[in-house]
């Protein structure tokens, strides 16, 4: 998170051990599933100095100090895909604020429901290491740990199979009609002939 240089260790014995300049204003963290990953989106809002700094996955991506008006909204970018975040600052009572993220315009929880529903997310171990697959059902892109696959597609006798190798592991995500409207297509990734669970998030 914070590297030694700005981390809120006091440098003289002096300090009293709770200086107000000295610690953080972390006020908010949001963990945000993209196709490329798990993204950990902080805020850091100083209401007695104006100060406003937002990290993404631990890198700084805006910081802005004295800022006169403590209320408003902060913009940026995350992932692979350049996803637009806005958190927005609303004071509640007196000195109290509330702080909520949006992703591409929608509440986060909005924009995580939406998700679901045009994503599959499989989790797995190969090779003693983690992987996560995520398929995006409106372009058919396949994201394996923060890239983009490539991938071959396939007609077969039940529906269609998406090819693409993880390390030398055969992988394949088979999508085939469940005969129900509401339900749709149902899609199942295959790794070296062995079916892995869906994830629900």
């Amino acid at each position: 998170m914070a590297s030694g240089d700005d981390s809120p260790i006091f440098e003289d014995d002096e300090s009293p051990p709770y200086s107000l300049e000295k610690m953080t204003d972390f006020v908010a963290v949001w963990d945000v599933a993209l196709s490329d990953g798990v993204h950990k989106i902080e805020f850091e809002h100083g209401t007695t100095s104006g100060k406003r700094v937002v990290y993404v996955d631990g890198k700084e991506e805006i910081r802005k100090e004295w800022m006169f008006k403590l209320v408003g909204k902060e913009t940026f970018c995350v992932g692979a895909a350049k996803t637009k975040a806005t958190i927005n600052i609303d004071a509640v009572s007196g000195f109290a604020y509330e702080y909520t993220l949006e992703i591409n315009g929608k509440s986060l929880k909005k924009y995580m429901e939406n998700r679901s529903k045009t994503t599959n997310t499989w989790v797995m171990n190969l090779d003693g290491e983690d992987f996560r697959v995520v398929l995006e059902k409106d372009t058919m892109d396949v994201w394996c740990n923060g890239k983009k696959m490539e991938t071959a597609d396939e007609f077969v006798d039940d529906g269609t199979e998406t090819h693409f190798s993880v390390g030398n592991h055969d992988c394949y995500i088979k999508a085939v009609s469940s005969g129900k409207r509401k339900e749709g297509i149902i899609h199942t990734l295959i790794v070296d002939n062995r079916e892995i669970p869906e994830i629900f998030k």
